[in-house]
C-alpha cells in the first residue's frame, strides 16, 4: 500500500499499462485479462489485476497530465516492485501522413516542462522509450497489420494550449502528436532503472479537425492495448 495506491503486497503486477481515464483501466482489464479483479480505488484512480495469455498484468489509471502520472508511476515503481510501464491512452496528429486510427508508438518525448524540471535543473533531458519495447510494439504492430507510426511526440501541461507558434513548430521538426503524459513517465523510468513505452491511439487531428465517435475510439483503443500487451511480453 502506498500514499495514493491502496493495493496491498502482490496486488501490483511487475507489468503496468497505464490509461490515463480509470473507466477506461477497467474496460481494458474486462476485456483483455482473465481473472481480473479490483485492486485500488482510491481517489477514484482504479486498477485491477489479472493475467494476459498466463502473464500478470495490472492496469492502473494515472490521471490526465504529467503531474498525476509522475505520482502513480512513481509509487507504482518505488513501492509496488513494478518494472514495465506503458501508457496507453489518446493523441492528437500532428503531421499531414498521421491519420485518425493510426497507432504511434512514442520512441522521444519533448516537453517545455515536466515534474522532474526542479531534480534536472538546467539539463535539458531527452527522454526516450525503452528500446525493447519499442521494438517488440513495432513488430507487434505490423504483424497485426495495424497503421503504426515510429518517432517522437509531445507531452504538454496545457489541454487548451494557445501557443500556436510552438505548435508550428513542432509540426515543422516532425513532431508527430500531442499527448500529456509520456515525458515523464520516460523520464521517470530513466531515473529509476525500469522500462516504459507510450502507446497511442490518434483520436483527433489538430490540422483537419476531424475527431473519432465514441465506438469508434473503442475499436481503436483495442488495438492499441492488444499491441502494449504483445510488446511487453515478447522478450520474456
Amino acid at each position: 500500500m502506498s500514499l495514493h495506491i491502496d493495493a496491498g503486497p502482490g496486488d501490483i503486477a511487475p507489468t503496468v499499462l497505464m490509461p490515463g481515464d480509470p473507466l477506461r483501466a477497467k474496460w481494458a482489464a474486462e476485456t483483455f485479462l482473465d481473472g481480473a479483479r479490483q485492486v485500488t480505488t482510491l481517489r477514484g484512480m482504479l486498477g485491477f489485476t489479472g493475467q494476459w495469455n498466463g502473464h500478470p498484468v495490472t492496469i492502473q489509471g494515472s490521471g490526465m497530465g504529467m503531474a498525476s502520472l509522475s505520482i502513480y508511476a512513481t509509487e507504482l515503481i518505488r513501492d509496488h516492485g513494478a518494472t514495465r510501464l506503458i501508457r496507453i491512452g489518446s493523441c492528437g496528429a500532428m503531421q499531414p501522413h498521421v491519420a485518425v486510427r493510426d497507432v504511434i508508438l512514442a520512441q522521444t518525448a519533448s516537453a517545455v516542462s515536466t515534474p522532474s524540471a526542479t531534480i534536472l535543473r538546467e539539463l535539458r533531458f531527452a527522454p526516450c522509450a525503452d528500446w525493447g519495447l519499442l521494438r517488440a510494439a513495432a513488430d507487434a504492430a505490423k504483424a497485426s497489420g495495424t497503421r503504426h507510426h515510429v518517432g517522437g511526440i509531445y507531452s504538454s501541461d496545457t489541454f487548451y494550449d494557445e501557443r500556436t507558434d510552438l505548435t508550428d513548430q513542432l509540426v515543422r521538426h516532425g513532431t508527430l502528436a500531442v499527448e500529456m503524459e509520456a515525458a515523464e513517465l520516460y523520464t521517470l523510468a530513466a531515473r529509476h532503472g525500469v522500462s516504459a513505452l507510450a502507446v497511442l491511439t490518434v483520436s483527433d487531428h489538430l490540422q483537419t479537425g476531424e475527431a473519432l465517435d465514441g465506438a469508434a475510439r473503442e475499436r481503436g483503443f483495442g488495438d492499441m492495448v492488444r499491441i502494449a500487451l504483445t510488446a511487453a511480453f515478447a522478450n520474456i
